[in-house]
């Protein structure tokens, strides 16, 4: 019994388990099948990395006072974090990775940098 490729449909030759006929269809196959999800992933990605890019850029001391029309001129979009810190006194610090912002009264913002050991 012959062995077809799923992604070209060509003959299937070497191991009985192999269900390829060569990298570039498994590589071809795979990257289809999850095309949708690593879109959604990508753009997930490249949205943090641009609101890093912004705290990183405008805190340069470990600890900046901002108003938030500094961050909308810059395009930082509120809805993207990594993570939330929560006070004792339930104060909510929101992070994109170690750089933090604090939502403070009057439309400022402070940002804060925490060191992350891994």
């Amino acid at each position: 019994m012959d062995k077809r490729c799923p992604e070209c449909g060509d003959k299937i030759i070497g191991r009985s388990d192999k269900k390829f006929c060569s990298d570039a269809c498994r590589n071809a196959h795979n990257n289809a099948l999850n095309k949708d999800s690593k879109q959604l992933v990508r753009n997930i990605n490249n949205r943090l990395r641009k609101n890093y890019r912004i705290l990183e850029a405008l805190n340069t001391q470990d600890k900046t006072k901002v108003r938030k029309s500094t961050l909308d001129k810059h395009g930082f979009n509120f809805q993207f974090f990594t993570g939330q810190y929560v006070t004792k006194a339930g104060t909510v610090y929101y992070y994109v990775y170690d750089q933090g912002y604090l939502p403070l009264e009057n439309d400022w913002y402070l940002l804060v940098r925490t060191d992350i050991q891994l």
